[in-house]
């Protein structure tokens, strides 16, 4: 096609998911004309979602998971989420494969498809503070980010308006309020930890979970009606996700192309500038290659995907990958340590009627607070921790009881219901260069694009955090009267906690960093990475809320820019 002919969009953001989204709308709303490059499929709604699906109407009863039943998703079945109701939601491994050294696994876990892991988060919201973004500058280690709290603020209060966040005003210095819709009400277990914990430490606080999900009606989206399954989809758009808000209204304006189905190999790249001018697609049905071009380029694609496109982008102008004149682009890998826990039962509460508190899409959250006034003698930084205590459904009972026929149903009718607790740490992971992703130069996937090699292992830090996070745990239990009856002091690999940042950071020089401070690479003006590729170090929170709010700050500054001419 003739260059003179050949459609030009003011941007293209690759991916759909949360940050996409986002992309989308800011873009649109602030005048560009904006194309949406998504991998995967555009999902139907009234097929994919399954959050209403009763076990009888599967063919295994929602009973079987894993590899077994799903024999192409090894990785991706190791999610509690890719069983026999959405296993669909996650990609097949072998289509899309990478590789780890055999001493180091890396649990990737990912979605391809419009929307992409918006449809089945955690939606777990918190932000993030100083603590988080200054704190090389409070125990020496690693960089600052090259914002602040004060940068970010107003985009956080940005995204919330839109979204929704539930949650309950706190007043903790290392984790801001939100703009809160009204919180979701503790359980009856939730309240006794709560007296057991703050009764006994002044420094620890139970709180109801901070979640993108609506407990009133909010920009048009009906409240949630607690069917207790979000991580299936959800038809009525209760809890945030991309194709649910943030991509109707970018489609509203009238500027949004959206296309599906569109693998990003690569950055085309301008040789007379270096600069973008688009990127180059693979079709992922029909496998066959075309460009699309646009005057800014915004990496949504996720933390792992949008670095492989940027080391896949390589040229004369970028010998090392686009963006990557620092050799930064790769490294310091970053997950949450994962699988630290404990739980059990409430004995005190045995026999308690059953209050549907397992339809509540949240738990509790117990705030980061080592590290916060004092110093801990064997780890910096510091850990939060997720859970909750509820009353067993008859369904979950019905699992644990043996039999068949009328007696069975009498006996799981009738046992009284037990009160289970939980609780499991989320540690941070220390940036470290020697984390990193390179291209496999051996290996590609279902499309002829070469894969990633990830290399990354938890820390000694990590593993102090680890020791003392899971001994904190039992002596909340113990605090709150509560049974323990098990533990898991073994973390999962990296990864599996599905909080994957970094490889393209942010910082204030583009000798060690991949990004300045609104996102840009140092290298090309027109290209932006606002995922969680972008992160200079990943705290303790969920990072999905403050990867929004950074996609909003970093898309106002691209319309400022683009209508001055400067990109």
């Amino acid at each position: 096609m003739q260059a003179s002919k050949r459609k030009v969009y003011d941007a293209i953001v690759v991916g759909s998911g949360a940050t996409g989204g986002w992309a989308a709308k800011v873009l649109t709303e602030r005048g560009l004309t904006v194309l949406v490059l998504e991998a995967g499929r555009q999902l139907d709604e009234k097929k994919d979602f399954r959050e209403h699906t009763w076990p009888y109407e599967l063919k295994y009863r929602g009973l079987v998971g894993g590899a077994k039943y799903a024999p192409r998703q090894p990785i991706q079945s190791r999610c509690y989420a890719a069983n026999e109701y959405g296993s669909h939601l996650f990609v097949d491994d072998i289509d899309n494969p990478y590789t780890t050294p055999e001493d180091k696994p890396f649990w990737w876990i990912r979605g391809r498809h419009v929307g992409g892991r918006s449809i089945t988060w955690g939606r777990q919201s918190y932000r993030m503070s100083d603590y988080d973004f200054k704190a090389a500058s409070r125990d020496g280690y690693g960089e600052d980010w090259p914002i602040s709290y004060a940068d970010l603020e107003p985009y956080y209060n940005q995204v919330e308006d839109f979204v929704g966040i539930s949650g309950s005003y706190e007043n903790l210095p290392q984790l801001p309020d939100s703009k809160f819709l009204p919180a979701m009400k503790l359980t009856c277990g939730e309240h006794l930890l709560k007296k057991g914990v703050e009764s006994k430490w002044k420094d620890r606080k139970v709180i109801i979970g901070r979640a993108a999900i609506l407990t009133q009606p909010h920009q048009g989206r009906a409240a949630c009606h607690w069917c207790g399954h979000c991580d299936r989809g959800c038809s009525t758009h209760s809890y945030y996700s991309s194709p649910g808000s943030t991509l109707p209204a970018a489609a509203k304006t009238g500027r949004m192309t959206l296309k599906p189905n569109s693998v990003v190999r690569e950055i085309i790249v301008d040789t007379n500038t270096g600069k973008a001018k688009g990127v180059r697609v693979v079709n992922q049905i029909t496998k066959q290659e075309r460009d699309e071009y646009a005057k800014v380029v915004v990496l949504c694609a996720s933390t792992l995907e949008s670095t492989r496109i940027l080391m896949n982008s390589k040229s004369r102008i970028h010998p090392n990958g686009f963006g990557n004149s620092s050799g930064v682009l790769g490294q310091y890998l970053m997950d949450h340590m994962y699988s630290i826990s404990a739980g059990g039962v409430v004995e005190q509460l045995f026999g308690s009627e059953y209050d549907f508190s397992d339809g509540r899409a949240n738990g509790i959250y117990v705030p980061r607070f080592r590290n916060i006034t004092d110093k801990h003698k064997d780890f910096i930084r510091g850990y939060g921790m997720q859970g909750g205590v509820r009353v067993s459904t008859s369904f979950f009972k019905g699992r644990q009881i043996p039999g068949f026929g009328a007696d069975f149903k009498k006996m799981v009718r009738e046992a009284k219901s037990e009160v289970t607790w939980g609780l499991g740490a989320w540690c941070e992971m220390l940036p470290d260069k020697n984390n990193k992703v390179t291209i496999d130069p051996n290996k590609v996937d279902k499309w002829g694009i070469p894969v990633l090699h990830i290399d990354c292992k938890h820390g000694e830090n990590e593993k102090a955090m680890a020791k003392d996070a899971l001994a904190t745990i039992l002596e909340m239990a113990d605090a709150a009267k509560f049974k323990v009856q098990y533990t898991s002091s073994t973390p999962a690999p990296p990864g599996f906690c599905i909080h994957e940042v970094g490889t393209a950071r942010m910082g204030s020089d583009a000798k060690t960093s991949v990004l300045n401070k609104w996102n840009q690479t140092w290298d090309a003006k027109n290209v932006f990475v606002t995922d969680g590729a972008c992160y200079a170090s990943v705290g303790c929170q969920n990072p999905t809320l403050t990867m929004m709010a950074i996609t909003a700050r970093a898309c106002d500054y691209i319309a400022d820019q683009f209508k001055r001419g400067d990109l």
